[in-house]
């Protein structure tokens, strides 16, 4: 009688039909693949860079962004995961610090970069490297407050606070997956040297749903004046007159804000950059082992093997 190989009469040939799946990992783990998947799509974010203390800091830039579609990888195998923290807002005068690697560990390793940090206060004050570049602090920049250079194909450079002699300037934003982080604000000493935006993050809809990661930090406001908004994606806004400096959001790699002002209430010490993320998603599969040939059915009963 007919059986499951397509209504030929003769050997089960059971078709075999996988799912697709989402796998998210927000800590690190192991991913274990279906049978039948050959490769995989993927989203890594690392780590955001910790944003720099006061005064008028940068922000830390964004965890580096990578995503592609069809990593190889073998059905039913184990993979290691690592997802990359967020760097440590730096104190008094201090560089904040870089965010660390997220790793898929696949046959062929996908790394994508911490983030850089946010500058402080010391000469040179400038952003550090990363996924994305951390922003140049103000104080004491007088040429030497550049922004932190991103990784290439993973996110963008931290803006600048390069200030010319007798000037005064803000903290610079971060770098983001999208765009780069915002220069400071320069110029004669008042409220009006707001700090520098964080860069946009980069959407992904690899879950179904658009969702913006790996903003950079905003960067502190001169003395009294309101530090830079974080960049969309889990960028934490920069210090400014009341506020302090918000950190990156968990699970986006947003880089931390920058501080402002030790004598601002409250003191504006940076912010850390918010934890990475590694989200996998595996197609849909069928085996097509019951679909039989008019030739493979004639050659199998030739050769008396169709029972």
């Amino acid at each position: 009688m007919a059986d499951l190989n397509g209504g030929i009469v003769g050997k089960d040939n059971p078709v075999i039909i996988q799912s697709e799946q989402i796998t998210t990992f927000n800590s690190s783990g192991t991913l274990t693949t279906q049978p039948l998947t050959t490769g995989v799509e993927y989203l890594v974010v690392a780590g955001g860079g910790g944003g720099g203390g006061y005064y008028y800091a940068g922000g830390g830039g964004a965890g580096g962004f990578r995503t592609d579609t069809g990593n190889p990888v073998s059905g039913n195998s184990p993979y290691p995961v690592t997802i990359g923290g967020g760097g440590a807002g730096g104190g008094a005068g201090a560089n904040g610090t870089k965010g660390s690697n997220s790793v898929l560990g696949t046959p062929s390793p996908i790394t994508s970069v911490g983030g850089g940090f946010g500058g402080g206060n010391g000469n040179p004050s400038t952003g550090g490297p990363g996924g994305s570049g951390g922003g140049g602090g103000g104080y004491l920049a007088d040429g030497a407050g550049g922004g932190g250079a991103a990784t290439s194909g993973q996110g963008n450079a931290g803006g600048s606070a390069v200030l010319s002699p007798g000037q005064e300037g803000s903290g610079a934003g971060g770098g983001g997956a999208g765009a780069v982080g915002a220069n400071s604000t320069v110029g004669s000493a008042s409220s009006s040297l707001v700090g520098g935006n964080g860069g946009a993050g980069t959407a992904s809809s690899i879950t179904g749903s658009s969702v913006t990661r790996a903003g950079g930090g905003g960067g502190g406001g001169y003395f009294q004046a309101a530090g830079g908004s974080g960049g969309a994606g889990g960028g934490g806004a920069g210090a400014g007159p009341g506020n302090e400096a918000g950190g990156g959001t968990a699970n986006t790699g947003g880089g931390g804000g920058g501080g402002q002002h030790v004598s601002s209430s409250p003191p504006g010490v940076g912010r850390e950059g918010g934890s990475g993320v590694v989200i996998i998603k595996e197609a849909a599969a069928k085996s097509a082992s019951g679909m039989w040939s008019i030739e493979a059915v004639y050659q199998n009963v030739k050769a008396g093997t169709w029972v």
